[in-house]
């Protein structure tokens, strides 16, 4: 084990592929605050550690991701309390979704409300056909926040809508329709999906993925020709990280070796 603690256990391949569980947060992965505080340990840790290239967030087991914010837990929140326990859950969602590698959820199963927002932080989103997606925050009398805010910019205003006010789920195929999810596959390929994935990352370049990550995030904000603007200046400095040499030069090699080889 590269990192544990009572909530969270990170293991990490010999190729730099990290997985990071989720332990001890009931059958459904639900996110208290000790849930979530030691998962934010966890990621402060993958990201001082430069030998994990990939990061795969899962739950324990596959009946879900995370299916949600501990209900028992917010019930006996005043405002000030509810204040510090959202800040801590965008806390969480922020870990991921500003990490400079590239971030995988897996969704076995249920995926709801901040467990949805968590997923909707990662990079990439590969789930099974068993996967249930919902925002049902407002069937217990409070608004999706934070990191739902992501929602119009991958699904629209109108699909948006729909599942924050009505709280209803979406099973998987709709989710991968409708763009919440990148991949969906029978169950009992996940696992070697996710593998095929993280580990085709996991030979890329870590300055470029930690430049194009930041790039998608800055294109998330910035009006379209300051995006296009950066990015000039963003390309022009991968030639100082010296992966385009060696990656392009490994290229040419190849095809060189193919083309004799004919």
């Amino acid at each position: 084990m590269d990192f544990e603690n009572l909530h969270a256990a990170l293991t990490v391949a010999p190729n730099g592929v990290g997985t990071l569980a989720i332990r001890n947060a009931s059958r459904l992965n639900i996110l208290g605050m000790p849930v979530i505080e030691g998962l934010l340990a966890a990621l402060e840790h993958v990201a001082r550690t430069p030998s994990v290239r990939v990061l795969v967030m899962r739950g324990e087991g596959d009946q879900a991701f995370v299916a949600g914010a501990d209900i028992k837990e917010m019930a006996v929140l005043d405002q000030q309390s509810a204040s510090v326990f959202i800040d801590k859950l965008r806390q969480l969602c922020d870990a991921v979704r500003l990490l400079s590698i590239p971030v995988i959820a897996r969704i076995p199963g249920w995926a709801l409300g901040g467990g949805l927002e968590f997923a909707l932080a990662c990079d990439l989103r590969i789930a099974s056909r068993a996967a249930r997606l919902g925002m049902p925050e407002v069937q217990v009398g409070i608004p999706s926040i934070i990191h739902a805010a992501l929602m119009p910019r991958l699904i629209g205003k109108a699909r948006t809508s729909w599942m924050l006010l009505t709280g209803e789920v979406v099973e998987a195929e709709q989710g991968l329709t409708w763009g919440l999810l990148d991949r969906v596959v029978d169950a009992d390929q996940l696992d070697v999906e996710i593998t095929r994935v993280a580990n085709g990352l996991a030979v890329l370049g870590t300055q470029v993925l930690a430049q194009q990550k930041r790039l998608l995030r800055e294109w998330e904000d910035e009006p379209l020709a300051t995006s296009i603007h950066n990015g000039i200046s963003e390309f022009a400095a991968a030639f100082n990280t010296g992966e385009p040499q060696r990656y392009m030069g490994k290229f040419l090699e190849e095809k060189a070796l193919r083309t004799a080889q004919k």
